[in-house]
């Protein structure tokens, strides 16, 4: 089984979108300030993003934890 780039892709997104409106909702409490709540999670989304499609691909490349689908012939 092999995943494509565009589904890694995919997946970073729609995973930091949650984690960064998580940041920018702690860092608002912490704060006080929406300004520095936008600013670290805006940081934290593209630093994020990056480390995240490059984490799913090195792990696209191992096969730990996956099995060969059988195929039957009649």
């Amino acid at each position: 089984m092999i995943e494509h780039k565009k589904r890694s892709i995919a997946k970073a997104i729609s995973w930091r979108t949650l984690g960064t409106v998580d940041t920018m909702l702690i860092s608002f409490i912490v704060t006080g300030s929406p300004l520095a709540a936008v600013s670290i999670g805006g940081f934290e989304l593209i630093t994020k993003t990056l480390l995240y499609y490059f984490h799913e691909r090195a792990w696209n490349k191992i096969n730990f934890g996956r099995q060969k689908e059988l195929e039957y012939q009649i």
